[in-house]
């Protein structure tokens, strides 16, 4: 028995160990085949209710079956997990994945507030995640601080500077930004982003209607109505609506038709991600948004990849989805395609490896491929590349495409950078016929501003209290109905006329300051202020002006009496043209004279006989009515040269006189500003005019000598009463006041200048642009002159024409050429007559070579004087004198006529003459101890004697110098 108990334990073992055996054969084969076939779980988290959802699983679900289908060895598993918008459960889905569905990859999250959260678990659990979002800005650090985040997306820079662009193409303003609150509030930094964009296209939003989550709502339409009567009393009608959901765009569309925002003056833009509800929407929510500009991130439909996803994604779509309308995929839906074909390109070539997830994401990462959706190619953490956009505009049910946007280029009709053909046309509109909302045949573009009407017409201010009612009269203070008149606002009737479309306004007289008329645009009471407005830097800042309509500046005005002197006739030429004319005068007379009275007999006589000649003929000349003839050549070139200069400054002379007793000239006491301050004067200005604060704080007037004047008569009583010394008045009201008071009163030049008079507009309206522009064309077509001579026609006393005392008298800068040209004839001619006179007195000379150059002068002299040969001879035995006969000219007459014979014969040796030099020369230096010496009339005998006095340093004077100029001559005498 216990042999068989034996036998039986021992069956018992073997058959323990058998079974054993065949377990673990098993198993190790099951184990084989589970490393011979390897999967890889991949998670995503979107919101399966959307239409974005929808087609978002779609495209990964045809991505994993293509890539299962591919590979025996290798498969993906896909898990879906909704967020329901919130960020809470999209965190909450993600841990799941990782924890439950043991997932590799996390893909999904269209915002960026459900991106965050998920990236925070991700990197924490070292589980990569694809983001089709990114943040609006891009954060510094978001590389270090989310290491396992990959977005497929950019940050809005780009987009907002698209909008900005449109905005700016048209001329807007002024926006008002839309936006639905986040869960937890704030608009993950779209709004900043827009600011920035539309601060440097010089545009601004007006207001932001931050709308709240559609979530929290329960009842969207009463909720939607009250947020957009906000918008009612604001005048921008431009919309900018940054982020909202699908239904909350519905709701919003809806009613924003319905209360009349999608009126013609109305411009609406959306973002790419609103845009992409289009595809989605019905075509009666695509009615009510006719006229809206979307933003649209292109892709290309022309691949062979895309056609094939295309296909495939109608057939599944349509089978899963009945309900939809629109079966064709969207850009989230390849965007969610590309995002699956990361994931396996990143694992080609580590299927048989295990890799980390630190691996997996760096190779993510290092994607480099272009997807359905673009370029994919990654820099820290995001899209590398900004995608380009496609412009477009809702029509009718559907929407049409315009233009594109090029990244760092603008609007472009093509793919292809246009740049010699638009330079991105950023300024000047689209290329496409665009359709604006409630108007499909609308062919001006609308205003995006509050347009008046019948109903609210534009309220204009106008100033009821004037000092000068030329430019704004109101006729009954009593009575606001009745129309004020002026030049102002006839200016304003015609500039409407230009505008092109109508303007529904009413006139409403304000009682006050015009500093209060700005305040009223600026608050709003007025929706303008037409009237005498001067445009200054610091109302610049709080309202809107137009063109200037006339240039301004600050004048002074002072009393003047005319200009009435017994020497009137001396104010045609100032002192020095007279003095140079003069000059010129006797100048001239003494030529003639010099030329003449040698051999014409009506210029002899006594001194005073010839002087008067002389002066007679040349004075004479100025009127033409000289008498006497002339007989020198060279006279008669210098009298037709004078007569020149006389024919200018007597036609000069008679022009300038003759416009100073025909014109009235006012003669002025008060030249300047500083003479005022100076004396500390009284001055007078306008007494609702900004001018007194300028005078005390810029002109330094002391405000006790500064009197406000209530209009424009009572400055007469002021200067009459002699109250004021002067006023200051700017240049379009000094105008008014000359043409009516020219013959008392006198105005400066404008020497500080201001912004000129205009009309006035809130803060950025296009109606201030489009008065601009229809004042520039009343300018340019003459309109403004006929209208200021209509209404600031000079009083019949001025029309004759008043200058004052600055008329320009003739000055020696506009004659001196005449006086050169004659000057230099004269002289000239001189000279000729002098060279010839000498060439004669030589050619006929008989005396004496050893004369010296003192006798030869006088000879020479009396030649030029007398006109005829006389040789001189001295007697060193008895000299003669001449013997002057009678009271005329003198006439040379000789005792002794063979003088000169003897002359010749008492100095026939020259050298002797010259070596005698010397020795006298040091015998007076060493025995009469002479401290100069005087004489020598030749070069060869001034030289030696000069080298001797130099020697002694005794100074030489002699009656000559060399022929030729020695340049070392003052050094080598310096005692001659």
């Amino acid at each position: 028995m216990a042999n068989i108990d034996t036998v039986l334990i021992r069956q018992l073992v073997i058959l323990v160990l058998i079974l054993f055996s065949c377990i673990n054969i098993i198993s190790k084969g099951v184990q084989a085949k589970e490393d011979d076939h390897k999967v890889t779980n991949i998670g995503a988290v979107i919101d399966v209710t959307s239409r974005t959802g929808k087609e978002e699983i779609t495209a990964m679900e045809i991505a994993v079956q293509s890539f299962n289908n591919k590979l025996n060895n290798h498969g993906l598993s896909f898990y879906v997990q909704s967020h329901g918008k919130d960020p809470m459960l999209a965190a909450a889905a993600a841990e799941k994945l990782i924890k439950e569905n043991n997932v590799t990859v996390i893909i999904g999250l269209e915002t960026w507030e459900l991106a965050a959260p998920v990236a925070e678990i991700g990197t924490r659990a070292r589980v990569p995640v694809l983001s089709f979002t990114a943040p609006s800005i891009t954060l510094p650090l978001s590389a270090l601080r989310w290491p396992f985040l990959a977005q497929m997306a950019n940050n809005d820079s780009e987009q907002m500077t698209c909008i900005a662009a449109i905005i700016r193409s048209y001329g807007w303003k002024k926006v008002i930004a839309i936006y639905e609150d986040e869960t937890y509030g704030g608009d993950s930094g779209k709004l900043a982003v827009l600011i920035e964009a539309l601060q440097d296209i010089g545009s601004e939003i007006e207001h932001t209607l931050v709308l709240p989550p559609i979530s929290s709502l329960s009842n969207t339409k009463e909720v939607m109505q009250e947020e957009l009567m906000k918008l009612l009393s604001l005048e921008s009608r431009v919309f900018v609506v940054l982020k909202a959901s699908s239904v909350m765009t519905i709701h919003l569309f809806e009613e924003a038709k319905n209360m009349g925002f999608m009126g013609r003056d109305s411009a609406w833009i959306i973002t790419d991600k609103i845009t992409t509800y289009l595809d989605s929407f019905n075509t009666s929510i695509i009615s009510s948004m006719a006229g809206v500009f979307g933003i649209k991130t292109y892709y290309t439909e022309n691949s062979s990849e895309y056609e094939s996803l295309y296909g495939q994604f109608k057939q599944v779509f349509r089978k899963k989805y009945e309900d939809e309308d629109n079966f064709e995929p969207g850009i989230y839906a390849l965007k969610a395609y590309d995002a699956i074909q990361i994931i396996t390109e990143a694992m080609e070539g580590m299927i048989n490896t295990n890799i980390s997830s630190k691996q997996l994401s760096e190779k993510i990462l290092s994607s480099n491929f272009t997807g359905l959706s673009g370029e994919i190619q990654f820099e820290r953490g995001m899209l590398s590349q900004n995608p380009t956009s496609r412009i477009v505009n809702v029509v009718g049910k559907k929407y049409k495409e315009l233009d594109f946007w090029l990244p760092s280029f603008g609007f472009s009709r093509s793919l292809v950078n246009e740049e010699t053909e638009h330079d991105g046309n950023t300024a000047q509109g689209l290329y496409g016929q665009v359709t604006w909302p409630a108007d499909l045949n609308q062919v001006r573009n609308p205003k995006g501003w509050a347009m008046p009407t019948n109903a609210r017409p534009l309220i204009i201010g106008v100033p009821g209290r004037t000092s000068f009612e030329k430019f704004v009269k109101v006729k009954n203070e009593s009575n606001q109905n009745e129309e004020p008149e002026g030049y102002c606002i006839d200016l304003f009737k015609m500039a409407l006329e230009v505008l092109g479309y109508d303007l529904p306004y009413k006139f409403v007289p304000h009682f006050s300051t015009y500093d209060d008329l700005v305040r009223c645009v600026h608050n709003k009471t007025f929706d303008a202020v037409v009237g005498d407005i001067t445009i200054l830097a610091n109302r610049a800042e709080l309202v809107e002006f137009t063109q200037p309509y006339a240039e301004s500046g600050l004048s002074l005005i002072v009393p003047a009496k005319s200009e009435e002197s017994a020497w009137m006739f001396m104010k045609p030429f100032t002192w020095e043209m007279w003095m140079a004319t003069g000059a010129m005068l006797i100048y001239t007379m003494f030529i003639v004279w010099f030329l003449e009275h040698r051999s014409n007999p009506e210029f002899e006589g006594t001194w005073k006989t010839q002087i008067g000649t002389a002066m007679w003929f040349t004075c004479s000349s100025l009127f033409f009515a000289h008498r006497e003839n002339v007989r020198n050549n060279f006279t008669r070139i210098v009298v037709t040269v004078w007569l020149f200069v006389s024919l200018v400054l007597t036609s000069s002379y008679t022009a300038s006189l003759s416009s100073m007793l025909t014109v009235n000239k006012l003669k002025v006491n008060v030249t300047d500003i500083e003479f005022l301050k100076r004396n500390n004067l009284k001055v007078g200005c306008d007494r609702d005019s900004f001018l007194r604060n300028y005078l005390v704080d810029v002109l330094q007037f002391k405000s006790e000598n500064i009197k406000t004047i209530n209009n424009q008569d009572s400055y007469i009583g002021e200067f009459e009463k002699k109250h004021i010394a002067a006023a200051f008045l700017e240049l379009p009201y000094e105008k008014v006041f000359i043409n009516n008071y020219c013959k008392k009163f006198s105005a400066t030049t404008p020497t500080y200048r201001f912004g000129g008079l205009g009309f006035m507009f809130h803060k950025g309206s296009p109606i201030a642009m489009d008065f601009s522009k229809a004042i520039l064309t009343l300018s340019e077509k003459g309109a403004l002159k006929e209208l200021e001579e209509k209404w600031f026609a000079p009083s019949p006393e001025c029309s004759t024409g008043v200058t004052d005392n600055r008329t320009e008298r003739l000055r020696l800068h506009s004659f001196w050429g005449l006086y050169i040209i004659s000057g230099a004839t004269s002289t000239i001619c001189f000279f000729l007559f002098i060279i010839k006179i000498i060439k004669d007195q030589y050619r006929s000379n008989t005396s004496p070579r050893n004369n010296s150059i003192w006798s030869k002068a006088i000879r020479l002299a009396r030649f030029i004087y007398q006109g005829q040969q006389i040789n001189f001879a001295i007697d060193q035995t008895r000299p003669q004198l001449p013997e002057i006969v009678g009271r005329g000219s003198p006439r040379w007459k000789y005792s002794s006529p063979d003088a000169a014979e003897n002359h010749v014969a008492a100095s026939s040796e020259a050298a002797d003459v010259e070596m005698l030099y010397i020795p006298g020369a040091e015998k007076l230096i060493k025995e009469n101890n002479v401290t100069v010496i005087i004489g020598l009339e030749t070069w060869e005998l001034a030289a030696p004697v000069a080298e001797i006095g130099t020697r002694a340093r005794v100074p030489v004077l002699s009656f000559t110098a060399p022929s030729i100029t020695l340049p070392l001559s003052a050094l080598r005498w310096p005692f001659l």
